[in-house]
């Protein structure tokens, strides 16, 4: 069974996340900040991150993405950047960082299966 950490602010996104993955033999974790997707990443075996990018108070999707980067246990895992519209700046760095892909909110549940499938295989 592959792991999965789900990180977002808001607890809907990360249950349409789990909800269209749910035919998969997969495991969630969950993280409504950055700060509790480090600590959940440091202590669990993940296959893969599903981040958002904007998150409020606390350390945003890059700074916990940059953080994941730079760890030895979360280097060489695969993160799934989601992110709103107009914020290509943002996207763009976040690929620099390392993201291995992304999805723009709101995402196709379809998009979201295949890029899983692609990442975690």
């Amino acid at each position: 069974m592959k792991n999965i950490l789900v990180v977002d602010d808001q607890a809907s996104i990360r249950q349409i996340v789990k909800l269209t993955l749910d035919s998969e033999p997969f495991h969630f974790f969950e993280a409504e900040s950055g700060e509790k997707a480090l600590e959940i990443a440091q202590r669990e075996n993940l296959d893969l991150i599903i981040l958002d990018m904007v998150m409020p108070g606390g350390i945003d999707g890059l700074e916990t993405l940059k953080a994941l980067k730079g760890r030895q246990k979360t280097r060489d895992c695969p993160v799934l950047i989601l992110t709103a519209k107009n914020q290509q700046a943002t996207l763009d760095r976040a690929l620099e960082i390392g993201a291995s892909g992304y999805l723009t909110k709101p995402f196709k549940i379809e998009i979201l299966r295949q890029d899983v499938r692609d990442l975690i295989d």
